[in-house]
């Protein structure tokens, strides 16, 4: 009798531990949104680029928000000052700016904080990746900026794109504004790195073909994330550039491989938007352009590819003993048709969706970046609303 009630209450258990974890499973609603931000009168936030959260619950922001200056040096000209890097408490108030007028603050794209509180900014228009330290100090620099670019000093929205193309840019390109190619040839400028087909971070990849052999040293063109495995190796997602591709380097900033390409199978990218990876040090990367999240492992293998998740521009991956993946179906700038938010398990099993196209609250509009350390919590970074919503998830 004693082994059969501890049989039963070993079922019961089971039972009860299987309801629970598909109650917690169920498709997400949102419960609460607010506009988190409270900025100074005089800094006004702009187009969110890149949100991030450190251990103390701190929120920094890269934005596309900032004046364009110019600094002459004996060879070259750096534009900067056109984005800004700013932090804010757990309650979203205003506290400081870092990296003051760094040249590689070009043309925001995304921010992450490291698991040591080290702040890394991706910036894709001077094609670096920049780690700071807690206290702002600059630690590591990657890639560099070209001898020849253009610095954006309006807004790239759908309305200035015929303006980007007849300045030599891109127009637009699945419904993105596109901004001029790096290395691209500037009237009466150093055009050297555009005649050399590549030089620092542009024009064609070196050694021909459709597909960067990645030599060490290779220079980045329009990176757009950047993320880390337990191990520390660091993994840049070069994405918007003519050639998609993921670049590994050791925690020392060490080459150690490259993979990926343009096109459409399996290991190849359509405008690599956004990357992260899980505990196990698998790799997910946003690619947008093809409509899917590929899934590789640690060295670079294809593994599968995730549907049905819309156009996918930014993800995010939580902390806790059961993590999921977040994926924003990112609306361009000119269509307000979608907006919504995906979580899924990382199998690639959609556990429901949340949010739509909008202006207000519950609303998304071109979502570039997300933060997302606990599953009921999330910080979305949006370019259209110029802001960073605090989204409290419950379950349906």
């Amino acid at each position: 009798m004693k082994s059969r009630n501890v049989i039963s209450l070993a079922a019961i258990l089971l039972l009860v531990s299987v309801v629970t974890f598909y109650a917690q499973a169920g498709s997400p609603v949102i419960q609460d949104a607010a506009d988190f931000l409270k900025p100074q009168s005089s800094m006004p936030i702009g187009e969110v680029a890149g949100v991030a959260t450190n251990s103390k619950g701190h929120v920094f922001i890269y934005e596309r928000a900032g004046t364009l200056q110019t600094t002459v040096g004996t060879a070259r000209t750096f534009p900067h000052g056109t984005s800004k890097l700013l932090e804010f408490d757990q309650n979203g108030k205003f506290v400081r700016e870092l990296g003051h007028d760094i040249y590689a603050f070009a043309y925001a794209q995304s921010v992450r904080i490291d698991p040591q509180d080290n702040i890394w900014v991706v910036d894709q228009y001077s094609n670096m990746v920049v780690k700071l330290d807690p206290e702002g100090r600059v630690l590591l620099t990657f890639g560099r900026r070209p001898e020849t670019s253009r610095t954006p000093n309006v807004t790239f929205a759908a309305a200035a794109a015929p303006a980007v193309a007849a300045a030599g840019g891109g127009g637009t390109r699945g419904g993105v504004p596109q901004l001029p190619a790096v290395g691209a040839a500037t009237p009466g400028g150093n055009n050297r790195g555009a005649a050399a087909g590549g030089g620092a971070g542009g024009g064609a990849p070196r050694g021909g073909g459709g597909v960067s052999a990645g030599a060490a040293g290779d220079s980045f063109n329009r990176p757009t994330d950047v993320a880390w495995d337990a191990a520390g190796n660091i993994f840049v997602a070069d994405g918007f550039g003519n050639v998609p591709r993921i670049l590994k380097m050791d925690k020392n900033g060490k080459f150690v491989k490259t993979f990926g390409g343009a096109g459409s199978g399996p290991g190849q990218f359509n405008m690599l938007a956004s990357l992260v990876i899980d505990r196990d040090g698998n790799l997910y990367a946003a690619d947008k352009g093809n409509n899917r999240i590929q899934v590789f492992d640690n060295n670079g293998t294809f593994k599968s590819e995730i549907k049905n998740v819309g156009a996918p521009a930014a993800l995010c991956i939580t902390q806790g003993p059961r993590q999921l993946l977040f994926s924003s179906n990112s609306n361009s700038l000119d269509d307000l048709d979608h907006g919504e938010i995906y979580m899924l398990s990382l199998d690639g099993k959609i556990n429901g969706s949340f949010g739509s196209a909008g202006h207000g609250l519950k609303e998304f509009s071109a979502v570039n970046s997300m933060d997302c350390r606990s599953e009921d919590t999330l910080f979305v970074g949006e370019l259209g609303n110029w802001r960073v919503q605090k989204i409290k998830l419950g379950k349906k």
